[in-house]
C-alpha cells in the first residue's frame, strides 16, 4: 500500500511541474496563416500579393465594365453586388447576385466570370476556398435637358 502510495505521490508532483514549465496553455496557441488568392503576375509577400490581387481585381472590373445599353437608354441606375467563391481549382464561382435588375445583375455577373484562373487560397498547406463580394454602381451619366 505504501509503495502505491508512494508511487501516486510522484506522479501527481510531475505532472504538476510539467504544468508549470508549460506555462499558460492559453497563451499556446497553433495558428495557420492564410495565404490569399493569387492574381497572375503577383507575388512577394502576403500583404504584397494581397494589395496586387485588389489593384488587379480593380482593374479588371474596370476593363470589362460595360453598361447594359437597354438599361442605359432607359436610364435605369441600381447597385448590385456579386457574391462569389474562389474554388480551390483557382476558378470563380457565382454564389449569388443582388440588387439592381435582372439585366443589371447579369451584366455585373459577366464581369465577374471574366476573372482569369487565379492560383487558389492557402491554409495549413491545403488549397481552401475564399468567399468575396464585389459592389457594382451602375450610374448613367446622361445630360438632363
Amino acid at each position: 500500500m505504501r509503495k502505491l502510495v508512494l508511487f501516486l505521490f510522484i506522479c501527481s508532483t510531475s505532472a504538476t511541474f510539467a504544468q508549470e514549465n508549460w506555462g499558460d496553455l492559453k497563451k499556446n496557441k497553433l495558428t495557420i496563416k492564410e495565404i490569399p488568392p493569387v492574381w497572375p503576375g503577383c507575388s512577394g509577400s502576403i500583404e504584397e500579393i494581397d494589395a496586387c490581387f485588389n489593384q488587379q481585381l480593380s482593374k479588371h472590373i474596370m476593363s470589362n465594365f460595360k453598361y447594359p445599353a437597354l438599361e442605359y437608354e432607359k436610364n435605369i441606375e441600381g447597385r448590385v453586388v456579386v457574391s462569389f467563391k474562389i474554388n480551390t481549382e483557382g476558378f470563380v464561382e457565382i454564389k449569388g447576385v443582388t440588387g439592381g435588375n435582372k439585366g443589371l445583375q447579369e451584366a455585373a455577373k459577366i464581369n465577374i466570370l471574366k476573372i482569369p484562373q487565379l492560383t487558389p487560397g492557402m491554409m495549413g498547406g491545403k488549397a481552401r476556398e475564399i468567399n468575396m463580394r464585389v459592389p457594382f454602381n451602375f450610374k448613367t451619366n446622361k445630360l438632363k435637358k
